[in-house]
């Protein structure tokens, strides 16, 4: 007991005798009071140990050889860096200096070259040099299509539930291509360029649907509908310089919202058998007014051709008369004995009689039961005299 009362840790009582051999045999430094566990090396000797064992590799001697040269120095830990060591390190750091400035670039990418964090050059296809660290870059793909897609089917948000201009909700999906035009453009203007692209897209398309109506959009103006997007965002990306160019836009789909996409179907087959019902009724309503309307003007026809043949008669007859007034003026009983001819021709010619000359016989001779008037449909006009 009475020796280990020399200090608080039992080891300060023998003046620092055999307990401070002791200590320097378990390496020098000892362990901290109160510690049980394994000893952290110092950084110093971390050091050494590199610098002996680089020494080791470069031919030169390490360890206690390498102690022993230094005591013959008097008064050095060890001796300095030889000029092979300072040539190799020099190298080296050329070497690393060499890698970090040349890069290559791919034939589908472009570089953007800084200088001091300010832009200083494009880099081309190939085999590119930037003095790193003055010179740093940026590699960009610049031809790789790029997509992102909007809509409730891709991305399971509400991004593609729209109003149209007629107060419906529709459900959109579309996909937006684009690629990189202008690297430089789009490295400094664009902070988080997808989500740009993605913003302007889903407001293009908002902007467009709010002036349409549904049906056209389910039905025939997707194609009308994805053009007008695809220059919308164009102009909208280019007002931003954002080096951004699309490529295409793809209408994948348009639809109702599914919570009443049953109701609307049936409400568009109420609305289609309406339409078709009403075509069927204008057919017929054309087709009856168009038999009137050619009734009406077939009787207008006929209606004129018996007021010009009425007309034209009326006139005959007048010049007619005038004519045969002329010629009774001229020969009154020659004219008269002419009229009564005509007349009683005209009287008697569609008279089916026989005329017997009584004075030549008294109608002698004819057999009283003979078919006259068949023999004059048969034979013609027939005048029988009868003779001894």
């Amino acid at each position: 007991m009475a020796g280990n009362s020399g200090g608080p840790w039992g080891g300060g009582g023998n003046n620092g005798g055999g307990n401070d051999d002791d200590r320097g045999n378990r390496g020098g430094g000892g362990r901290r009071p109160g510690e049980d566990g394994p000893q952290i090396p110092e950084i110093d000797e971390l050091m050494k140990k590199g610098q002996e064992q680089l020494r080791v590799l470069m031919g030169g001697r390490g360890g206690d050889g390498a102690r022993r040269g230094g005591g013959s120095g008097g008064g050095g830990e060890g001796p300095g860096l030889s000029r092979g060591t300072v040539g190799l390190g020099l190298l080296a750091a050329a070497a690393l200096w060499v890698y970090a400035s040349f890069y290559t670039v791919k034939p589908e990418e472009q570089s953007i070259e800084l200088f001091l964090g300010e832009y200083s050059a494009t880099g081309n296809p190939g085999l590119n040099f930037a003095p790193w660290p003055v010179v740093t870059y940026e590699v960009l793909p610049v031809t790789r299509e790029q997509t992102e897609d909007i809509g409730v089917g891709s991305t399971q948000s509400e991004s593609g539930l729209m109003l149209t201009g007629d107060e419906n909700i529709v459900d959109i999906d579309f996909q937006v291509v684009w690629n990189i035009n202008d690297p430089r453009e789009f490295l400094f203007n664009l902070r988080d360029p997808r989500s740009t692209i993605r913003a302007v897209s889903e407001s293009a398309m908002r902007e467009i649907i709010a002036q349409s109506e549904l049906a056209p959009i389910l039905n025939r103006d997707r194609g009308v509908i994805a053009d007008r997007l695809k220059d919308l965002i164009q102009l909208t990306l280019d007002n931003y310089d954002s080096g951004v160019n699309i490529v295409r836009v793809n209408f994948d789909k348009a639809d109702p919202p599914q919570e009443v996409i049953d109701a609307f179907f049936a409400v568009q087959s109420a609305e289609q058998e309406r339409d078709r019902l009403e075509k069927q009724a204008d057919a017929y309503a054309n087709k009856v007014l168009a038999a009137a309307r050619g009734e009406a003007a077939q009787a207008l026809e006929e209606a004129e051709g018996y007021r010009a043949q009425v007309v034209n008669e009326a006139e005959g007859e007048a010049s007619r008369f005038r004519a045969v007034l002329g010629e009774y003026r001229k020969a009154p009983e020659v004219t008269r004995k002419r009229l009564y001819l005509e007349t009683m021709e005209e009287v008697l010619g569609g008279v089916e009689k026989v005329i017997i000359d009584e004075q030549k016989g008294g109608g002698q001779g004819v057999v009283p039961y003979l078919p006259l008037n068949e023999l004059r449909k048969q034979g013609g006009t027939t005048t029988t005299g009868g003779s001894n």
